[in-house]
């Protein structure tokens, strides 16, 4: 018998474009589409779209009373279970709209805080996941203790926005919540700590690291498991990827990068967010070099490349050497044109074509003076192999009038062998 997957919620989406919102705030049916497919990914089914043109958000039901009424009458017709917003809404405005409405109101922000929840593995992951969700949820506190209850499960198959930080229930006491969060922040520096002896370690090791950054869904676990056989999971669903993932690829015969692949980017991501996943996105802020993942087969994809350009910059890492690499060229539109440039490289992550020269760039832009050499190490000096072994990638050592070593060394350690070096 095949099984399909239950569908969690019945969802009406709700837009709103107002000439006083930013640019960024407003809804449209390219961000409408997004936040279906943002549904999709939590598990639950778009029923219906709303998008109004207002001259200026309602202070207190956001669309307008009339306007609510006949989302309210949708919701019946299509049995909805539920209404989600594009656009960010205040905590009051979600109250009212809740018991307006009859149905739980999420807005897009709680919306990729659930897909968060659902998505995160690691210790490091849920911790942030719980971070911004704690708070999130703090404002939003006063009178929504009968919608708090729906917070209890943690297994992913209660309603979308359910899947709460993992309490039984959320206790109303705020400063619990607070001194929750405080712990949280402790235990992310905690992380953060043990990132920087693991990037001292590999400074020390002279091993460059490159970051994958990108938009949500740009190839960039395909690409990672292209370079390095990592068998990250790559599926066609946002958010895919919510931890940092690190591999060693091997460039060329000479250089050793370490390739780190984070969470995706997107537009109208949470502010909560992007602070509570900085211990995973500083990691960009020390890698070597970008190589930034766009799907070029997106009708929308140089947007989407602002949003990341905007999104590297704020998290400081925006003069940092940079590879743009525009995925799926293969199914790029008849006629579309690529753009060009020597920073610039085409692929096809599913397939491997232009990977090569993917290599080639890389190489270029992280080639730090790395030779493979071969010295003769006198018997006095035995001392100089263990340092070959810390500082260099020692690949043979033979015994015989004196200790010949075949080792990879950067720049500074040439320096320091160079007496030594025979060839």
């Amino acid at each position: 018998m095949r099984q399909t997957e239950e569908i969690r919620d019945k969802v009406v989406l709700v837009g709103l474009n107002s000439p006083v919102l930013k640019k960024e705030e407003n809804a449209s049916e390219e961000t409408m589409e997004e936040l279906s497919a943002l549904v999709e990914t939590a598990g639950g089914e778009t029923v219906g779209i709303v998008l109004q043109n207002r001259p200026a958000p309602d202070p207190r039901t956001f669309i307008g009373e009339g306007k609510v009424a006949e989302v309210q009458l949708y919701c019946e017709n299509v049995e909805a279970t539920m209404v989600i917003f594009d656009n960010d809404l205040s905590p009051s405005q979600q109250r009212v709209l809740t018991d307006l409405l009859g149905v739980q109101v999420l807005d897009r922000c709680g919306l990729i805080l659930d897909i968060f929840a659902q998505r995160a593995q690691t210790k490091e992951g849920r911790l942030q996941v719980e971070l911004a969700q704690y708070r999130y949820l703090l404002p939003r506190l006063t009178g929504m203790w009968t919608h708090l209850e729906r917070q209890a499960g943690t297994s992913g198959k209660g309603p979308i926005g359910s899947k709460g930080p993992g309490e039984t229930q959320l206790e109303t006491d705020r400063r619990h919540i607070r001194r929750k969060i405080d712990k949280l922040r402790e235990d992310l520096e905690d992380v953060r700590r043990v990132r920087g002896t693991q990037r001292q370690q590999r400074r020390k090791n002279e091993i460059p690291v490159a970051a994958i950054v990108g938009y949500t869904n740009a190839g960039k676990s395909t690409l990672l498991n292209r370079l390095t056989g990592a068998g990250i999971p790559a599926n066609n669903r946002l958010f895919d990827t919510l931890d940092t993932t690190s591999r060693l690829l091997a460039v060329n015969d000479t250089l050793d990068v370490v390739l780190s692949d984070t969470v995706g980017f997107i537009r109208k991501l949470p502010h909560q967010l992007v602070e509570a996943f900085k211990a995973t996105l500083e990691e960009l802020e020390y890698a070597d070099l970008l190589l930034h993942v766009i799907d070029v087969s997106n009708p929308e994809w140089q947007l989407q490349a602002q949003v990341v350009e905007s999104l590297i910059a704020e998290l400081g890492a925006g003069e940092l050497p940079r590879i743009d690499v525009f995925n799926k060229y293969d199914r790029l539109p008849v006629g579309e044109i690529m753009p060009h440039g020597e920073d610039i490289c085409a692929i096809s992550a599913k397939t491997g074509e232009g990977v090569d020269r993917l290599l080639e760039l890389i190489g270029r832009k992280l080639d730090k003076g790395v030779r493979r050499v071969v010295l003769r190490i006198p018997y006095d000096k035995g001392g100089l192999v263990d340092t070959l072994y810390r500082e260099a990638k020692v690949e043979n050592v033979e015994y015989g009038e004196t200790i010949v070593v075949t080792a990879v060394c950067g720049p500074r350690t040439l320096g320091r062998m160079e007496p030594f070096i025979v060839e």
